[in-house]
């Protein structure tokens, strides 16, 4: 096994990993969900997310919520949940994901396996810096249909097409959302207590109706 560090000294690569030892670590990391776990092949990183992650991550979730509960879409809201496959070899820890189109497949369930259930409709990732694994190939291959990403400086709108993702201006879930949008709402919650952001976001909603 081969150990890297990764900057700025947040996470660590370990390289020659089983599978049942990543399964392992999925079960003994459960009361600590500042964990992030990425494993492809292998090869494992575990990173600790730092303060502006969390605020912007929970800012996109919130934001999710906020938008589907005045659309009155129903959504299943998972949070980080480890979501893997054994014949890939892959899984990850999403920021935020949500079912929304295919809530209704998973509702009730305790236990979703990928290779019969669909994944997630959405996956959001925050991080200013890269990761040591191709993540979104991860998504790529798991099927989730749409990723939102935000390196704290901008974001960026993926959606699955033909086994890639390809940027768009709009979500594919949540069609009202545009990356113009995003951008500006984020902007405006770095600016204001998080109360009155969310009054705007709730008005912001209704005016689109």
């Amino acid at each position: 096994m081969t150990v890297t560090l990764t900057p700025p000294l947040n996470g660590v690569v370990l390289r020659g990993i089983h599978w049942d030892t990543f399964q392992a670590l999925v079960h003994d990391l459960e009361s600590q969900p500042s964990k992030r776990l990425t494993y492809d092949n292998g090869v494992l990183e575990i990173r600790m997310p730092l303060p502006p992650h969390e605020r912007y991550k929970k800012w996109l979730g919130r934001l999710v919520e906020l938008v589907t509960e005045e659309l009155e879409i129903e959504i299943s809201s998972l949070g980080s949940c480890t979501w893997s496959r054994q014949d890939l070899q892959k899984g990850i820890e999403p920021d935020e994901c949500y079912y929304i189109q295919n809530e209704a497949a998973v509702r009730g369930k305790d236990v979703i396996d990928l290779t019969i259930d669909p994944p997630p409709d959405l996956a959001i990732e925050v991080d200013k810096t890269s990761s040591s694994i191709d993540r979104l190939g991860i998504y790529a291959a798991l099927g989730v249909p749409e990723v939102w990403r935000y390196d704290l400086q901008s974001v960026t709108l993926l959606v699955l097409r033909n086994g890639t993702y390809q940027t768009h201006d709009r979500s594919l879930a949540l069609p009202i959302i545009t990356a113009e949008t995003l951008q500006t709402l984020l902007e405006q919650a770095a600016k204001m207590g998080e109360t009155s952001w969310v009054k705007q976001v709730r008005q912001w909603v209704r005016e689109q109706r």
